[in-house]
């Protein structure tokens, strides 16, 4: 078991995500940062699906009730067991007693906590992930609190040997701009052609209104197209007739401040969805920070199941390292 000493600004237990259920109405919640979840699962041996922690911005104080090996991958807030620096992206062992703190975020926004077996958390529609905008999954639906005590699970697959590490080639960098890949669509037909052009070309800023359900970004005012309203769509030029918000889907309410849309957001609504975040690059969003600065890119959809392939071909080979040893 682990005691939690202090929960840190928000630790959730999370895993792959709460899939088949868009269609009613349930988002995915689910890790921000899959790359970083899947490999911190590799590195002590988890099933793919085993439960971890997500840490944002701000770490918890923990404290292990027993021996395990652990893992620690994400964004860069530097780990400590018992007050001595420990890496990331590196099998860890605490035994009983150890107490795991953090220091200040230096770069990225999120780390995830892997523990061996994973965490034992009921199932709510086929998922362990928090969900806490209506309180279901995780830790009782909610972000772990002074007090908790968390248990392990039985999902380790593999013995993963002590100080195994990730090629440095294959741990993202983070920094303090960001260049975020979209596919242009579903409703950019709504936007004036400057301002499709305006929305590529401004450097936003991340706004303090940036959680796991979106990114609001600051920068300029996006002009529409003067149209009659539609049968069905509300008066603002950015309402359309309700449409699915597919993850990443970004929106621009009154032409002001678009809002990337992410793992807890809504599934659908009536605002214009002007471009899509590609799947490769919501881990990248995830590591992105209030008042950092994000520009997006357009790129085909060819582009983006290239890069989606990409990381997966990552994945693969960390897998077959870890498969085969040091």
């Amino acid at each position: 078991m682990i005691n939690v000493k202090k929960p840190g600004l928000q630790t959730t237990v999370q895993d792959r995500g709460r899939i088949g259920y868009y269609e009613i109405g349930m988002p995915p919640s689910g890790a921000m940062d899959k790359y970083a979840f899947t490999v911190a699962n590799l590195l002590v041996g988890n099933d793919p699906n085993a439960a971890v922690l997500e840490i944002t911005y701000l770490g918890p104080v923990l404290e292990f009730g027993k021996a395990m090996k652990i893992s620690l991958t994400g964004g860069e807030i530097p780990p400590r067991i018992n007050g001595q620096p420990v890496p990331m992206w590196t099998t860890l062992e605490v035994r009983e007693g150890d107490q795991l703190s953090f220091d200040f975020v230096k770069g990225g926004a999120r780390v995830y906590l892997a523990i061996e077996g994973g965490i034992a958390v009921p199932l709510i529609m086929g998922s362990r992930s928090t969900y806490t905008l209506i309180g279901i999954g995780g830790f009782e639906g909610r972000a772990v609190a002074e007090g908790d005590v968390i248990y392990t699970a039985d999902m380790r697959k593999k013995e993963i040997p002590v100080g195994t590490r990730i090629d440095p080639d294959l741990i993202p960098a983070y920094s303090k701009t960001h260049e975020i890949r979209v596919v242009v669509g579903l409703c950019s037909y709504r936007l004036t052609e400057e301002s499709k052009q305006t929305f590529l070309d401004t450097e936003w800023t991340v706004t303090p209104e940036a959680n796991r359900t979106g990114y609001r970004h600051r920068g300029e005012k996006l002009h529409f197209v003067e149209r009659e309203q539609p049968f069905g769509a509300g008066s603002n030029p950015s309402n359309v007739t309700d449409l699915g918000y597919p993850i990443g889907s970004i929106q621009v309410p009154d032409g002001v401040e678009p809002i990337v849309l992410l793992h807890d957001a809504v599934t659908g609504g009536g605002y214009a969805t002007i471009a899509t975040v590609i799947s490769s690059d919501l881990d990248r969003m995830a590591q992105v920070k209030t008042n950092e600065k994000v520009r997006f890119v357009s790129v085909s959809l060819e582009e983006a199941l290239e890069a989606r392939r990409t990381v997966k071909q990552k994945l693969g080979v960390i897998a077959q390292f870890i498969e085969i040893g040091m």
